[in-house]
């Protein structure tokens, strides 16, 4: 199967543009052209714009992306890089995913309290609680 920019921007849910720039960046050193220069992607090429995607979903500069597609194209003498790389998005991913636990305890706890002051039409239904009862454990 071979598609058109256009066609791989919408199934992959990016841009045409954003593709231009990873090609333009080195990230899709796979991708063939015609002789007119008309991209056009294959079914490798879209495995390749997920791994950007996700390594992007990460937090991982576009700088440190090009470097693991480098190491693809060099092949199995970089099968180490790559995953000691992976070892560090995971850990990265770990840790944002705590961050967001934390934020999503802070809201549940605020959601929480306003329910049931809501509910009793007052905040000063919290005045002799614990300040943030749900969150004791968490910093």
């Amino acid at each position: 199967m071979k598609l058109t920019i256009s066609e791989t921007a919408e199934k992959m849910n990016l841009t045409a543009h954003t593709i231009r720039y990873y090609d333009k960046e080195g990230l899709l050193p796979f991708v063939e052209r015609t002789e007119s220069g008309i991209r056009y992607f294959t079914d490798n090429d879209l495995e390749g714009l997920e791994i950007i995607k996700c390594l992007k979903a990460t937090g991982m500069p576009i700088k440190e992306i090009k470097t693991f597609m480098d190491w693809c194209v060099e092949g199995d003498t970089t099968l180490k890089e790559r995953y000691r790389m992976f070892l560090e998005r995971k850990t990265a991913v770990e840790s944002q995913i705590l961050e967001l636990q934390q934020t999503l305890d802070r809201i549940n706890y605020k959601c929480w309290y306003y329910k049931t002051a809501l509910e009793a039409g007052t905040e000063k239904i919290h005045d002799n609680a614990p300040k943030y009862p749900q969150l004791e454990n968490l910093d």
